[in-house]
């Protein structure tokens, strides 16, 4: 009686886990093997491989992080390791690579995604990431898709609505339209930017007003990010025709959707664009071909310029703040230097934003974490 109890207690137990691998669970026994895991001053790195002979280990905190990699060490039951000094706070990727294949953390369920490779997350805590993690009160990401007739297809967009949205159906909202960069598309500022709870954090503390935030794709051949396995439109961008579609469509056609079916304020001084890199240039084109659709302006890391008869219809517009960034060892700093010296001398104020390194999300996260503060005061 008491084997027919068992093994009916086992099967129940088997049918509980459903379709879940029975390879993702440790049973009876096996020791949970953590990784990362941060302790005071240190994190150590772990990776069960039975059949490897070499493991290393490879992080964005490194001085050159495309080629430098730590050796780790086989421990008890093929567990390699190894423990390394905590970086700075900020939020780091990093990879194994197993007798030369690269390798992503299993035991880690922090992961963001760029462009086609996923990437496992250190978020090192302290005050430069504390707006990076979850806050109390949470906002809602959505999906939403939109008909462009410009570009001939539907396309997806990801849209953060504040914490209380569902609840004030009255409440309207100004907006942020925040561009991603080259490579990326509708999910990267999400993935990468951290954008909900940069925002979720700043609304909750007092520091930001409460505001939707629209991320669109960038990418004008493609209808959505490419996890969603459509097929991809072919189109010549650099044919005078077609180099301004996607500016087009994200002010006919996206600004217009989003005010008419969120509850969006509809009006210049309840807008504000920003964007990094390739979503920098499409900001300022944004601004030169439309200057009075928005008050605030944020180019990042991007290369541009404006000539002095569009300086001067911006002034006109009455631009409430012009913010412009950029990383002092960013290959585009040269070009961002040049561009406020120029601002300068036309005359439109601005504010010059220069923050230590380059061309990486730990600027444009921080970039989102300070302009975010002076929008639609």
């Amino acid at each position: 009686m008491k084997r027919i109890v068992t093994f009916a207690l086992a099967l129940a137990f088997a049918a509980g886990l459903g379709a879940q691998e029975l390879s993702n669970f440790a049973f009876w026994g096996q020791k949970p093997i953590i990784s990362p895991e941060i302790q005071n001053d240190s994190v150590t790195f772990r990776l069960k491989a039975d059949y490897a002979t070499v493991v290393k280990l490879n992080g964005s905190w490194m001085e050159n992080p495309w080629i430098g990699t730590i050796d780790m060490k086989r421990g008890e039951n093929c567990v390699w390791e190894v423990k390394i000094p905590l970086p700075e706070p900020e939020i780091y990727t990093y990879h194994f690579v197993v007798d030369g294949v690269v390798v992503n953390d299993p035991q880690n369920v922090l992961v963001q995604r760029d462009g086609t490779r996923y990437l496992p997350m250190l978020i090192v805590p302290g005050e430069r990431t504390e707006n990076y993690v979850e806050a109390t009160r949470h906002g809602s990401v959505s999906h939403p898709w939109y008909t462009s007739k410009i570009l001939g297809m539907d396309r997806r967009l990801t849209v953060y609505t504040p914490y209380g949205y569902e609840n004030n159906p009255k409440k309207k909202y100004p907006v942020l339209y925040l561009l991603h960069g080259a490579g990326g598309d509708e999910e990267a500022w999400i993935s990468m930017g951290r954008t909900a709870q940069i925002l979720d954090n700043l609304i909750e503390k007092g520091l930001a007003e409460p505001m939707i935030v629209v991320m669109p794709n960038g990418n004008p051949g493609q209808a959505a990010a490419r996890t969603l396995n459509i097929p991809e439109k072919a189109i010549d961008w650099r044919a005078p025709e077609n180099r301004e579609l996607y500016v087009k469509s994200l002010c006919t056609e996206i600004v217009p959707f989003i005010e008419k079916n969120f509850r969006a304020i509809a009006k210049p001084a309840s807008r504000a664009i920003a964007g990094l890199s390739m979503g920098g240039g499409h900001t300022i084109s944004a601004s030169i071909l439309y200057p009075e659709m928005f008050d605030y302006i944020c180019p990042l890391s991007a290369a541009g310029n404006m000539t002095p008869e569009q300086v001067a219809i911006l002034k006109k517009a009455g631009v409430k703040l012009y913010f412009l960034a950029c990383g002092n060892t960013d290959f585009l700093f040269q070009n961002a230097e040049e561009m406020h010296g120029k601002l300068v001398e036309q005359g439109l104020e601005h504010e010059y934003f220069v923050s230590e390194g380059g061309h990486v999300w730990s600027n444009w996260r921080l970039y989102l974490n300070t302009f975010a503060r002076k929008l639609f005061k």
